[in-house]
């Protein structure tokens, strides 16, 4: 199939051959694992994502507005979600002495001993999902879905308002 050659829908209305439903099922089926493996932890699905994006922030300045922006939450999302890490005493809100409007976050110890063992954890199912790939077949399967992506982040028109 060339570059300029698009695919024809699935025979039959078939959707299991969408490759869009087949990434999203393997989306769901990696989301079930990774709850099961960070609930010993104290955490949900919706924690661990901010959790980890702290402790790889960890010697950089990491603030709420900045945490936010790569998790892709708005600001009162983010702020309840925060609320709860707190709450857990796994991570603290710190206000800039130079900058009173600017929040930095930081881990507790708690919070810090959980995040570190979380990219072993994610490390372990990608492994799994990966098993019997070689290294080209994982470079060349990276490298396929950063095509997707490209081509679904400039050829598909924004919502209203983006």
């Amino acid at each position: 199939m060339n570059s300029q050659t698009v695919a024809s829908p699935p025979a039959h209305g078939l959707i299991e051959q969408s490759i869009g439903y087949q990434m999203r099922r393997i989306v769901s089926l990696m989301g079930s694992e990774v709850d099961r493996r960070v609930e010993p932890l104290g955490l949900t699905d919706a924690q661990w994502r901010p959790l980890l994006r702290i402790f790889l922030a960890s010697g950089q300045e990491s603030t709420v507005a900045a945490l936010a922006r790569v998790c892709q939450l708005d600001a009162g999302g983010m702020t309840r979600l925060l609320d709860r890490l707190e709450a857990k005493g796994l991570c603290r809100r710190e206000r800039s002495q130079e900058d009173r409007r600017v929040v930095h976050l930081a881990l507790t110890e708690e919070g810090h001993a959980a995040a570190a063992q979380l990219p072993a954890l994610l490390l372990d199912l990608q492994n799994t999902a990966l098993h019997g790939f070689s290294e080209a077949d994982t470079a060349a399967f990276r490298s396929y879905l950063a095509r997707i992506y490209e081509n679904v982040t400039t050829r598909l028109t924004p919502p209203d308002g983006a």
